[in-house]
């Protein structure tokens, strides 16, 4: 497949490059990286949707993560570009979830996906608050752009071993 064949799912967040003190003794970006550049994403994306600086000091309003499921599926290497693309697979008025992917950008592979869930927070009360409607309105229009994408196949997954030779569940009476 060529690079003009190949099409990433998602919408493109953020392009980056693997960085030398991200490199850890096994010679390839440690899984604090990973996290890292997802986190850049999603920076990125709250750009989009209006959640800027600007907008956490004036309104002091800001999104917390509160729960996030990472799969490291092929290495990345020292110097290597990746892009992370973005989908929405759901919101409310004061949370959305969403599924990230890191690929390489020139040898086009997946190499980790991330499943991340926010919520927007005033900061004052520290309690989850109601998105404002300009910036729900831009969340709607993000994920109205994106229908037609089908689930990706690892949202939902569940961590464990297929055959474990001693689990915890089998343990417990």
């Amino acid at each position: 497949m060529t690079a003009a064949e190949f099409k990433r799912d998602g919408t493109d967040v953020y392009e980056g490059q693997v960085q030398p003190e991200w490199i850890d003794i096994n010679n390839h970006m440690n899984v604090a990286y990973y996290v890292l550049a997802f986190d850049r994403g999603i920076d990125c994306l709250w750009s989009r949707f209006g959640i800027t600086d600007a907008y956490i000091r004036e309104s002091n309003n800001s999104t917390f993560a509160v729960e996030s499921h990472i799969t490291y599926q092929r290495e990345l290497r020292l110097a290597e570009p990746f892009i992370v693309t973005s989908e929405l697979l759901a919101y409310d008025d004061k949370r959305i979830h969403q599924f990230m992917r890191i690929y390489h950008a020139t040898n086009n592979y997946l190499a980790s996906t991330a499943e991340w869930m926010n919520l927007h927070v005033d900061l004052d009360r520290r309690r989850v608050a109601p998105w404002p409607a300009d910036i729900l309105d831009n969340i709607k229009r993000f994920a109205n752009s994106q229908r037609d994408n089908g689930m990706p196949a690892e949202a939902g997954q569940r961590m464990q071993l297929k055959s474990p030779s001693w689990s915890m569940q089998s343990y417990q009476r």
